[in-house]
């Protein structure tokens, strides 16, 4: 069987390579792989010839899974792992390199670049889901990608490259596809593309896509009482979502978006390529399920919604200047995302347990609804520009080198409203029944210059070294915390610059981090034959520091990744049987960890968290076992672990103190600036396990291809599983929230084409696995970590496409 066949084979990776499709049974012909070609090292090279880790997506197969989207895509790399917010946003990890933090809107930038052909789209607290038609391939590269791909690709870098406008030919095509989840509602997709010729030297490449992913929480009828408010206002301590936001299947995603791209030819060996793309997407609900209730139930009272939109606009310039190809990118991204979600755990597990943690009254002395929720608005932009120059790809010492700028801002605003009528002095001067206000602006700055030298020794043996120097510069400035009226720890109480900022009352931090390093790799190549080469790489990947936006919290350090790796690449069997792996260990030190601080302001904490070690071993499959039968898969085991302990403060010289047996006086307690703590030993001691990303993580897919008539036809199955793994780093937050289970999930699909048009029957999540993603608290784990949620993957979905290319 099949899917019996692939689920020998696979366990993991996705494919670096994938087997040529048979349109139909043929019976003299010779089955072999397709010839992939990729630009993760700036050059135009086949994949199997890059001794680097990368696995590869190509157009076939994102069509043939129906991968639309970053988790669709992320279940087949087994290097990529994931979290993913209540707000149903997700930031990726690379080889075990994560620590479970809080994914703050201010937190430290991304360990895994993305990028959008030329155009790097990584921005602080998720990535940029974009919406995969007309794509001809996906790029996982695996590790430190720093020398050529800077900062946010310090554990690996996703390359999503589209299809080029073609002045040979017209063509166009378009998809419709719909969908059911098991209890859950409808979705729907429609997507098309066209390409024009223009003349003879220039063509326009328009695509367009209007999506509906459909929804599956229920948010059930309920109440709430709050003790303090109760006994204190005469009873009249209970909120209720029935007639308000209570609704089944609630969590919809509305994605719609275009993007337009021009070639155009001059000269000799010249050609620019602008592109324009535009993307709006509008979330309902919470993606989150309440432990306490069950996997897709929770007890929500007031809305929650989060409206996106982002408009990328990018120009490449390449050329020749006699036999070196130089290249210019330039980039600017606008993003913008408006949020409200419901906060009244946070009132409510205050009032509970301390019994006075959400007393909040009115200007008359009446105490009034303490619930809360959060109005947010975070207004992103990034503008980037790199020039290199390539020499000859065929001649024995090659190069690449370039330089690159990028400025990066984040202007952020979260607003903590009180829905009770709160007193006027307990309000943020200029901003009703606000008891706490975010307004602050972020710039970050990068400069950087690489490059990387080439040498074949002779046509056994190749070397590669390469260098990345790069300063960043950056800054946070505005205001964060409460009314005078109510503290005189945070807010208004610490303004030191009485001019308003964007509307908040004055500037309460202003706040500068700068540093200048160099990181490095090389790499050392035997080719056994010219269809089989083993590497051995040493690279460097860096993420910068920066500034925790609580004022009374000093500056975070860079942490830096360093990767020792034994890859193959091998093709076997006249080019039918790709197999490729590597081992590795990689060195993490000063870990940037984001957390929210017992007990305290609620307010996220930016620490170095220690060191850390992560071993692994990839490997992936690709067989043409017959011309009308793929098999794919692989697999992907990773042992991270502490290597210091996390002890979770500083000493007062900002160092990360990384020693703390039981009595350790931590002298910058954030919750206490006025009193020293007493710790009971490390947050995390040496040997605790990384989150996030399991000991084993495989995939696999088989594809058979028959006529049915003058039908080409095929059935496919696939496999995913995802082993068990923390859902948080700390023994606090361990205690709480435990590990997330593994889950297998089985995806089937069966399809017929005829001439140009396709159609295709999905059959996703078969057995109904109601996978665990994230697990997490509303507010600090001793406090909120009494109601704690997860969420979960999709439901069983059954859909259907049509398509037709011209």
């Amino acid at each position: 069987m099949p899917l019996v066949a692939a689920i020998y084979l696979a366990f993991g990776s996705a494919l670096a390579q994938e087997a040529q499709a048979p349109p139909a049974q043929t019976a003299n012909q010779t089955p072999v792989l397709d010839t992939i070609t990729v630009t993760a090292q700036k050059r135009t090279e086949d994949v199997q010839k890059v001794p680097i880790s990368i696995q590869v997506l190509g157009k076939e197969k994102l069509d043939e899974l129906d991968l639309k989207n970053f988790q669709d895509y992320a279940a087949y790399v087994p290097a990529l792992s994931f979290d993913t917010g209540e707000g149903g946003g997700s930031v990726p990890y690379m080889r075990g390199v994560a620590s479970g933090e809080n994914s703050n809107h201010s937190g430290p930038q991304p360990s895994v670049g993305v990028y959008f052909d030329e155009q790097p789209t990584t921005t602080i607290g998720g990535v940029l889901d974009i919406h995969l038609y007309d794509i001809d391939h996906v790029e996982a590269l695996a590790g430190p990608q720093g020398t050529l791909y800077g900062a946010s690709s310090q554990a690996g870098t996703l390359r999503i490259i589209t299809r080029k406008p073609d002045k040979e030919a017209f063509s166009a095509g378009y998809a419709f596809g719909l969908n059911t989840l098991t209890g859950g509602d409808d979705g729907f997709v429609a997507e098309g593309f066209v390409n024009v010729p223009i003349g003879k030297n220039a063509a326009v490449r328009v695509v367009a896509w209007d999506k509906k992913d459909a929804g599956y929480v229920d948010n059930k009828p309920a109440t709430r009482t709050f003790p303090t408010w109760d006994a204190d206002s005469g009873g009249n301590g209970t909120i209720t979502n029935v007639g308000t936001v209570a609704e089944d299947n609630y969590n919809d995603i509305f994605t719609r978006g275009a993007r337009a791209a021009l070639k155009f030819d001059f000269m000799e060996n010249w050609s620019i390529t602008p592109m324009v793309m535009y993307q709006k997407t509008d979330s309902y609900g919470n993606f989150a399920g309440d432990d306490h209730l069950g996997d897709y139930i929770v007890n929500k009272y007031y809305p929650e919604s989060a409206h996106e939109d982002w408009t990328s606009a990018a120009l490449t310039v390449e050329g020749k200047i006699g036999n070196f190809d130089l290249t210019y990118a330039y980039s600017h991204l606008r993003r913008e995302i408006d949020s409200e979600f419901d906060y009244s755990d946070y009132s409510f597990w205050y009032d509970s347990l301390d019994g006075s943690g959400a007393y909040f009254y009115d200007d008359s002395g009446a105490i009034v609804n303490p619930s809360q929720i959060i109005i947010g608005n975070d207004a992103y932009t990034k503008q980037s520009h790199e020039l290199r120059i390539a020499s000859p790809d065929d001649e024995a010492l090659r190069f690449v080198a370039g330089v690159f700028f990028q400025k990066q801002t984040h202007d952020i605003l979260q607003q903590y409203k009180v829905i009770g009528d709160l007193a006027t002095p307990l309000e943020v001067t200029g901003w009703p029944d606000t008891i706490w206000l975010t307004n602050q602006g972020r710039r970050d700055t990068d400069e950087a210059a690489f490059g990387e030298l080439s040498y074949d020794f002779n046509e056994k043996w190749t070397g590669t070294v390469g260098a990345r120097y790069f300063r960043y510069d950056n800054s946070l400035r505005g205001f964060f915390g409460y009314s005078a009226g109510y503290s005189s720890n945070y807010g208004e109480a610490l303004c030191f610059n009485d001019m308003p900022y964007h509307g908040a009352p004055c500037v309460n931090i202003d706040s500068v981090v700068k540093k200048s390093d160099t990181i490095f790799r090389g790499n050392l190549t035997y080719h056994i034959d010219e269809n089989k080469l083993v590497y051995g790489t040493w690279s460097e990947g860096f993420r910068p520091g920066g500034l925790n936006r609580n004022g009374t919290v000093g500056p975070y350090l860079p942490d830096y990744l360093t990767n020792w790796e034994l890859g193959w690449k091998t093709t076997w069997q006249d080019n039918r049987l790709a197999f490729n792996g590597a081992v590795f260990q990689e060195n993490w030190d000063d870990i940037q960890y984001s957390f929210l601080p017992p007990s305290g302001s609620g307010l996220t904490v930016i620490r170095n968290a220690g060191n850390a070690r992560v071993r692994g071993l990839e490997m992936d499959l690709s067989w043409a076992a017959t011309y009308n039968l793929r098999l794919n898969g692989g697999m992907a085991f990773y042992d991270a672990e502490l290597t210091k302990e996390y002890c979770g403060f500083s000493d007062l010289a900002g160092n990360p103190v990384t020693a703390c047996p039981p009595g350790t006086v931590n002298p910058n307690d954030p919750t206490d600036p006025d009193d020293d703590e007493i710790v009971d030993g490390p947050q995390a001691p040496v040997g605790t396990r990384l989150p996030v990303t399991p000991r084993f993580k495989a995939n696999g897919t088989a594809r058979y291809a028959f006529d049915i008539g003058s039908l080409e036809s095929y059935v496919q199955g696939s496999l995913v599983h995802v082993g068990s793994r923390p859902a948080a780093l700390t023994r606090e937050d361990l205690a709480a929230f435990g590990d997330l289970d593994s889950y297998t999930q089985v995806d089937f699909s069966f399809g017929v084409r005829r001439n140009n048009w396709a159609l295709d029957f999905f059959l996703k999540n078969a057995f109904d696995e109601h996978s665990e993603q994230t697990r997490f608290a509303q507010c600090a784990t001793d406090t909120c970590g009494f109601q704690s949620y997860t969420v979960h993957g999709a439901p069983r979905s059954i859909g259907v496409r049509f398509s037709q290319e011209f």
